[in-house]
């Protein structure tokens, strides 16, 4: 199993940060969201069976939030 955290900042002129929050947390493979204070606005956690599944989700799924400016992921090495 693959596991990452993704780092989000989202526009904030675009909607309150609990709509992204509930918009993450419907994308499929995603156990945790949470609001975050620092450079980063939002952190998720992420699962797949997949590196390559992980990808296309982060691509398919987190990136094309309108809302969402730019993400960091840091894949986990166990």
């Amino acid at each position: 199993m693959t596991i990452a955290f993704v780092l989000v900042n989202y526009d904030l002129g675009m909607g309150t940060e609990q709509e992204v929050i509930k918009k993450l947390k419907n994308v499929p493979g995603v156990i945790y969201v949470s609001e975050v204070s620092g450079f980063y606005d939002i952190v998720v956690k992420i699962t797949s069976d997949s590196l390559r599944s992980l990808k296309e989700t982060i691509s398919r799924d987190i990136r094309t939030i309108d809302t969402i400016r730019s993400t960091m992921t840091l894949i986990v090495v166990e």
